[in-house]
């Protein structure tokens, strides 16, 4: 089944990011971040999902907060941790509300970042502990998956851009951007992974790791595909091309049972042609 993200549309209300991909003729929609928290929202997820007969997923950074904030589950500022733990609280449960039994969410991070630097160049910050960030997260992570244990709780690969490996000298302010870092992970708690492939790609260059071989690698570990094509350097969720190179490795397994999201923002023309050439190589 492949899946549209809402983060493709660029609109203030979650409503009409909704609209625009069912008038478009998508039916699996991916809620993620980006738009702003209005009142009665809820109800228009169920209108709009019995008017277009839609299938929701709950990701990350959906819905959003009154306040905003960067959610990172691994955090040892109390207050971003509060917050991070409350809001992934709220979307498990409006997950099954939903009729949505998976939810995925990323991997903490090592560092607090700044509300104005997630997704770009981040700041030189002083890393925390990662012994105790690490068990901090695995520890909430415990507790989260008790809430609904109906809906089955993944953790996404972070990604590690060329500029913020610069940035930090050679150490990783994230978790989990590579196999090694994933099995170790997997041996501390039970989760599932959602695999970012283009997070995948660039956190590999990062980390002079060969990228084919690390998806090749994880990609059998994963039900849940996230997909979108960059540089290899930064995360620039580009359309996909029959010339993306981890095409053919993705051709090479049983997707029969996996699960697809686009997060392509390059118009919604980019996000149909991305459809079909992604629905070609999985089907």
């Amino acid at each position: 089944m492949i899946f549209v993200s809402t983060s493709c549309i660029k609109n203030k209300l979650i409503k009409s990011s909704i609209e625009d991909l069912a008038i478009n003729g998508f039916k699996n929609i991916e809620l993620s971040g980006g738009t702003e928290l209005y009142d009665d929202f809820e109800d228009d997820l169920f209108n709009l999902k019995e008017k277009y007969s839609l299938n929701y997923r709950c990701h990350n950074y959906f819905p959003p907060p009154k306040k905003h904030f960067v959610l990172n589950l691994a955090s040892l500022d109390n207050a971003s941790f509060n917050n991070s733990f409350e809001h992934l609280k709220r979307v498990i449960s409006l997950s099954k509300k939903l009729d949505s039994y998976k939810f995925g969410f990323h991997a903490g991070f090592y560092i607090d970042i700044r509300v104005n630097e997630i997704g770009k160049k981040i700041s030189r910050n002083k890393l925390f502990d990662k012994e105790k960030s690490l068990q901090r997260f695995c520890e909430a992570f415990t507790k989260l998956k008790k809430i609904e244990p109906e809906v089955t709780l993944f953790i996404e690969n972070n990604v590690f851009s060329s500029t913020n490996a610069a940035t930090y000298e050679g150490k990783n302010p994230f978790m989990m951007t590579s196999f090694l870092e994933y099995k170790a992970l997997k041996e501390k708690i039970d989760f599932s992974l959602l695999l970012d492939v283009a997070h995948l790609k660039v956190s590999s260059n990062s980390l002079g790791l060969d990228w084919e071989n690390e998806l090749t690698k994880m990609v059998v570990e994963s039900n849940y595909i996230h997909i979108s094509d960059n540089d290899g350097f930064h995360d620039l969720n580009n359309m996909l091309t029959k010339k993306s190179n981890f095409l053919s490795i993705l051709s090479e397994h049983d997707n029969s049972n996996k699960d697809f999201t686009l997060e392509v923002y390059d118009g919604m023309e980019s996000i149909k042609k991305s459809y079909d050439i992604l629905s070609e190589v999985v089907s």
